[in-house]
């Protein structure tokens, strides 16, 4: 028998009672592409070979410790989704984290970036040689804006 071998995430779904403002939200947010067809009322693309889908439900069931992480590119751009969060949604951030939210739906979304070294094995070496990161074993001291 041959062993099972996974490729990584194909998608990941979320639940929300308004379709059209989820799309406004994180397009805003995170300037994610919506893409035609799929299941769900929209869907988007969540880097190279993933996708988000989005479902709306009547009645939502917020997780308690479910959630999904995407990665931006650096700590500037973290900070530009902080600051969009707090300052644009008033939302509040999960004490503890450089970056963990609810989105008006209640689906908690961790956000990293690529110097983050629990990820570094998720990319290629070459990849990060070329983005010119390098990692210390003190973890940082967030600030928070």
């Amino acid at each position: 028998m041959m062993a099972v071998q996974v490729y990584g995430c194909n998608h990941i779904v979320i639940e929300v009672t308004d379709a059209k403002k989820a799309v406004k939200f994180y397009s805003d947010v995170f300037g994610l592409k919506m893409l035609r067809g799929g299941e769900g009322a929209a869907w988007c693309k969540l880097g190279e070979h993933q996708f988000m889908a989005i479902f709306e439900v009547d009645t939502l069931q917020p997780d308690r410790t479910k959630h999904f992480g995407l990665m931006v590119r650096d700590e500037k751009q973290i900070k530009e989704v902080r600051k969009k969060l707090i300052n644009k949604y008033k939302l509040t951030l999960v004490p503890g984290f450089r970056c963990d939210f609810r989105d008006p739906w209640g689906n908690r979304i961790q956000v990293g970036d690529l110097s983050d070294e629990s990820l570094v094995w998720l990319l290629p070496y070459q990849e990060v040689q070329k983005a010119g990161i390098t990692f210390t074993n003190t973890p940082r001291k967030e600030k928070r804006s």
